[in-house]
């Protein structure tokens, strides 16, 4: 599959590179030249501004912001402008549910789909793999569910839970659809605050 990524700090370029061990194509862009061209010179397609980012983007396209909360509403709103119906961008960063749900909203009429995702595993996910909480609707959770699978930790990365009979679902794979847009940074903030 192929997913483009806004952001290549040290979470975002390590996810890039995770997807492209399993097979993914990945298109990449950050406000950083050498950061693009580090990961581009690992095999990543390297994108100069925002418009050449979509222009690389396959339909139904998939963009995943991995950027700091302070610029997330900025990004979005140059990306959105460029994407278009049955196209996902998808928040991985530490955004605030609420936030979510009003962009969600926002990005509703034009048909373009709104997925957060509360991404945990810091500089140890490349190897280790990302958890992923998500949120946000059906039919764009689906479509993304092998970019989620290649990375989450897998079943083999943890022991199994005492007494925890239930088997199944993408839960003890590392990731899990939590609910309608909000629904994964809110579980997100609910982790972060037992940690």
């Amino acid at each position: 599959m192929q997913l483009g990524m806004i952001g290549l700090g040290r979470m975002g370029a390590n996810m890039v590179r995770r997807l492209m061990r399993d097979g993914h194509e990945c298109v990449v862009f950050d406000v950083s030249p050498d950061a693009v061209k580090q990961l581009a010179g690992e095999g990543a397609i390297g994108a100069t501004s925002m418009e050449d980012f979509v222009s690389k983007l396959t339909r139904p396209r998939a963009a995943w912001m991995m950027v700091p909360a302070g610029v997330v509403e900025e990004t979005l709103g140059q990306l959105s402008g460029l994407m278009e119906k049955g196209d996902m961008i998808v928040d991985g960063g530490n955004s605030y549910y609420r936030d979510d749900i009003d962009r969600a909203k926002r990005l509703a009429p034009s048909g373009v789909h709104y997925v957060d995702v509360g991404t945990s595993g810091g500089v140890w996910g490349l190897e280790r793999g990302f958890c992923q909480m998500i949120g946000g609707p059906d039919e764009a959770v689906q479509h993304l569910d092998a970019v989620f699978a290649s990375l989450a930790p897998k079943i083999d990365s943890a022991p199994r839970t005492p007494g925890r009979d239930k088997v199944g679902g993408t839960a003890e794979h590392g990731y899990l659809h939590c609910g309608p847009s909000g629904a994964g940074h809110f579980v997100k903030m609910v982790h972060n605050g037992i940690e």
